[in-house]
């Protein structure tokens, strides 16, 4: 068992160090291929930098590098994700960040004329990609990312969503600055990274599942043993076909759960009908997956 644990915790601390590395690497690529190029400004943290250093760049006698403004604007937002979130999860957010900045550097942008479309379809699938693959392996990419999580965890809404409402000031501002141009371009890219994160960061994403069962016990003991989710029972069912007494199960569960749920059902009762349906949002007593 000890020797279980320990590969566990080498296979989590490997994990998370890929998806760090994988995702400063996606964020460098998406900046200096395509965004760069196209003229175009990201999401987040990594859009108000690109802003202040196109400013810096025409107002200011120095430059400011996009790299190191990625860095210094995460800070105060590290010690929220310290405060709020857990130490784990910002010792490896930090990890993420200086990563972003090193591959930011590293990583030098293209002189070819790209289409603009192009840019911003790729920038953002691929920025998206990373940072909902980051989400996924339990770390943050930092900035909106750590605000997403905190309002997620406190209201239920979309981490998407909310990057989304959040990115709509850098479309307004590089659209009042630098033309709206690069505005439309800007809300589509940020648009396609909201929803590419949450088609691959999907631990937020509900679903309600609704079982007609003949074997009720063995369904809710394999489920509330495996994940900890309250069912609700309605008694005395009857089928239409079979005339037979069956039991309705109601639980709600993560995206992330469905595979086990459906293994159980499957497993306990082969004749069970299920159904499943997303849920918009969750109120009342509902245990999130701990992020530590």
């Amino acid at each position: 068992m000890d020797q279980l644990d320990a590969f566990n915790r080498r296979y989590n601390l490997l994990s998370k160090i890929s998806a760090s590395f994988f995702y400063s690497l996606a964020v460098a690529v998406a900046l200096n291929f395509f965004w760069t190029p196209g003229h175009m400004y990201s999401s987040g943290i990594t859009g108000f930098a690109q802003l202040i250093n196109t400013m810096s760049e025409r107002y200011l006698p120095v430059t400011l590098s996009t790299s190191a403004l990625y860095f210094v604007l995460n800070l105060p937002l590290l010690l929220l994700a310290w405060i709020k979130i857990g130490h784990k999860f910002t010792f490896f957010t930090i990890i993420t960040v200086i990563l972003g900045s090193i591959m930011m550097r590293v990583v030098q942008p293209i002189n070819m004329h790209i289409d603009p479309l192009v840019c911003a379809i790729f920038g953002g699938m691929i920025n998206g990609l990373g940072t909902g693959f980051a989400l996924k392996n339990g770390i943050s990419t930092g900035g909106l990312d750590i605000i997403g999580i905190v309002i997620q965890r406190k209201t239920g809404t979309s981490y998407g969503k909310i990057s989304i409402l959040i990115n709509l000031i850098i479309i307004a501002a590089a659209g009042f600055a630098f033309g709206w141009t690069r505005a439309l371009y800007s809300a589509l890219t940020i648009f396609i990274n909201g929803r590419v994160i949450d088609a691959v960061y999907t631990q937020h994403q509900k679903l309600q599942v609704t079982i007609v069962t003949e074997q009720p016990h063995a369904i809710i003991d394999g489920i509330q043993e495996k994940m900890h989710r309250g069912i609700t029972i309605f008694h005395d069912v009857e089928g239409a076909y079979s005339h037979n007494e069956k039991k309705v199960l109601i639980t709600v569960i993560d995206r992330y759960d469905m595979y086990d749920v459906l293994h159980i059902v499957k497993k306990s009762d082969p004749y069970a009908f299920m159904s499943v349906t997303e849920v918009e949002r969750v109120y009342g007593s509902f245990k999130e997956q701990e992020i530590v």
